[in-house]
């Protein structure tokens, strides 16, 4: 596996870094009745099976090691609001503004766009300590009534999710690096923390798929999708074949004219109870796929 040159990134008029143009796959294309499965998808309105966001949180890390070096899998976040959805194998680049030079504890903006100029996704990354909040850590919560809630009837802002022990494992890994786009050499050979660390798509997987699971099969029948997401390194990066405790709570709840949603953190702590990552995230249900609004 080789990884991304430096002459693959390129500098932009105003100090922005620009990643390569990729090809973001669709890795669950075959998963019947969610949002990437082309036949729901354009059922429900959209042009295709669509890309999960997380995909497109690993353009970044190239980008982000000429931009603040490796400190930032140690201390560093990235938080993405999600825009338009893209189908699988759209052309799509990374943008990160370069942060001033010599600073240790940093916040830039990034953004996501289609080769054609369509925003993908936009947010903020930082290092070490900035004195800014995250890009969704200031996106106010409130800003809709949540009204009646069918689909989340039975979750409320303050409810903790199941704790649950996870562990990423290198065959996880492996078959994401079968079809990830910016390669490290990190992610399977070994890195400077030891261990093979995890992509960013797979800190979603590590602190979201299991912990939700629960919740997840009391919501019904409801195609749900990606609507933001932000992971922050603690004490990371998270490593490959190692169990974490995840734990987490239901920030904030809500709907939109097509959808309900909530807000949720969790935490990785590892096997000494150190905190090592966290993850916000944006949770939506698409209303016409649920039968409690077929009324």
């Amino acid at each position: 596996m080789t990884q991304v040159s430096d002459s693959e990134i390129t500098v932009r008029d105003g100090g922005v870094l620009a990643g390569p143009i990729r090809q973001s796959v669709n890795t669950a294309i075959n998963a019947k009745g969610s949002i990437h499965d082309t036949a729901t998808a354009t059922k429900l309105g959209l042009r295709g099976g669509t890309v999960a966001g997380s995909i497109h949180m690993d353009l970044f890390p190239p980008v982000f090691l000429k931009a603040f070096g490796q400190r930032w899998f140690e201390r560093g976040t990235l938080s993405l609001y999600f825009i338009n959805a893209t189908i699988d194998r759209e052309p799509v680049q990374a943008f990160v503004k370069l942060p001033p030079e010599g600073a240790r504890d940093a916040q830039v903006d990034v953004w996501v766009d289609r080769e054609d100029g369509m925003r993908v996704a936009e947010g903020s990354a930082s290092v070490g300590n900035p004195l800014e909040q995250t890009a969704l850590l200031r996106r106010p919560l409130d800003r809709f009534d949540p009204g009646e809630l069918r689909i989340l009837k039975d979750v409320k802002p303050g409810d903790s999710l199941q704790p649950v022990d996870v562990t990423y494992t290198m065959a996880q890994q492996k078959e994401r690096l079968g079809v990830i786009t910016e390669k490290l050499d990190w992610y399977e050979k070994g890195s400077p923390w030891g261990a093979p660390i995890v992509t960013p798509a797979g800190y979603v997987n590590l602190l979201y798929a299991k912990s939700i699971a629960t919740m997840r099969a009391n919501l019904g029948k409801a195609v749900g999708l990606f609507g933001a997401i932000e992971i922050r390194n603690i004490n990371g990066p998270l490593k490959v074949d190692q169990p974490y405790r995840v734990t987490g709570d239901i920030v904030a709840t809500g709907q939109s004219p097509k959808t309900e949603y909530f807000w949720f953190e969790t935490a990785a702590n590892d096997a000494d109870g150190k905190r090592v990552a966290e993850m916000r995230m944006l949770l939506r249900f698409m209303k016409a796929s649920s039968p409690r609004y077929q009324d």
